[in-house]
């Protein structure tokens, strides 16, 4: 097969979506850089189906560390990334009922290691900030107020951006249907023609195992999960706009106001394989249940159902970093539901460790560690 020229580059992406952007944008203006995704547009899949809200409290120890090592990049973006901010204020509220003061506290104290604004909320207090949550299934409640909304769009868009204009290359239709790897350069075979790297990228989400087996590096142990969300309108009257997020400590059901609507979701992980994931009408059902038995708003029929993947590995935490047994082969895997929170940190410091660098000093001030994410301690 004839090879392009340009088709050698520095470093190969496969995949679009957050992961794969994010790297691009760090990665481009020190290389040459192309990205692949396998759909017609990047960020179909997960990126494009989040729920987006910037929690710091959410997910294990790395995540958080990234999570907030993100923050300074989502409150003040570089010049020309974005034309109008990427968080909103929103808040988030989870309550508690009275068998699970435990499971409250345990939250409490994991959103106070890495915020001071946060509020112990009495029932009374929760139902001011949500009046419609049942009373009698509340008994007390934690407030994050610096929980925001991300601008899901804006964000892989600015990444996106940001890649092309330091000399990115992005290939849609890009389908991977092989990895070779001879004389320190993969040979990568695609539905648009060959391309030649010394290190494959891969953040192919759900398919990262996937990608993984065709370059011929053992299972990361990636299991896509479903989560199930949908829109509902609401009384106007009850002026939901102003309300935060908010969700049972369980994780049973979260609620979050979203463009003039309700967004709800049943908090769901259902195994599943990769696929172009569609929302299941139980879930959906079992979200209407959860809503109505906590709360006086009454669901007609929603205004949009959908549904996307979460893809975890064993322990909950992110893959970063080169494959232990495969040369030139980089893990940018296992998001979970945390991908975009924590883009703008794990790209930087993805690309640092693509390039040999250490991990940039802001993020190791708060605690990322390229061994806690490496691949060798699955």
């Amino acid at each position: 097969m004839h090879v392009h020229p340009s088709s050698s580059v520095d470093y190969l992406i496969i995949g679009g979506g957050i992961a794969g952007a994010s790297i691009a944008y760090w990665l481009a203006p020190h290389a040459s850089v192309t990205l692949l995704e396998r759909e017609s547009q990047p960020g179909y899949h997960s990126t494009g189906r989040s729920a987006a809200l910037y929690m710091a409290s959410y997910g294990p120890p790395q995540v958080r560390a990234l999570t907030c090592a993100s923050r300074d990049f989502f409150d003040a973006p570089p010049a020309g990334f974005t034309d109008h901010p990427l968080l909103t204020p929103r808040g988030a509220l989870f309550i508690a009922g009275p068998d699970q003061l435990a499971e409250l506290d345990a939250h409490e104290a994991i959103v106070r290691s890495v915020s001071d604004q946060v509020e112990r909320l009495s029932a009374a207090e929760a139902c001011a900030r949500v009046p419609v949550l049942r009373p009698e299934l509340v008994a007390g409640a934690i407030y994050e107020a610096d929980a925001a909304d991300i601008d899901v769009h804006g964000l892989h868009q600015g990444f996106l951006r940001g890649a092309r204009a330091a000399g990115a290359r992005v290939v849609c239709d890009a389908e991977v249907q092989g990895l070779l790897f001879t004389d320190q350069q993969w040979q990568v075979t695609t539905s648009q023609g060959q391309f030649n790297t010394p290190v494959v990228i891969n953040a192919a989400g759900a398919w990262a195992d996937e990608i993984g087996a065709l370059a011929g590096a053992a299972p990361i142990g990636l299991v896509p999960k479903r989560r199930s969300a949908l829109t509902f309108a609401v009384d106007a009257a009850l002026d939901s706009a102003a309300w935060p997020m908010f969700a049972r400590v369980d994780e049973s059901f979260y609620v979050k106001p979203d463009a003039g609507l309700l967004m709800g979701s049943p908090a769901n992980a259902d195994p599943v394989p990769p696929h172009d994931v569609q929302a299941e009408e139980l879930d959906i059902a079992i979200a209407i249940d959860h809503i109505q038995t906590n709360t006086t708003l009454q669901i007609r029929r929603p205004s949009h159902v959908w549904a996307g993947l979460r893809s975890f590995v064993a322990d909950g935490s992110f893959v970063g970093g080169f494959d232990d047994q495969v040369a030139g082969f980089f893990w940018a895997a296992g998001q979970g539901g945390y991908g975009i929170q924590t883009a703008p940190a794990a790209g930087e410091v993805y690309a640092a460790l693509l390039r040999g660098l250490p991990i940039p000093a802001h993020a190791a001030s708060f605690g990322v560690d390229a061994q806690a994410l490496g691949r060798a301690r699955l």
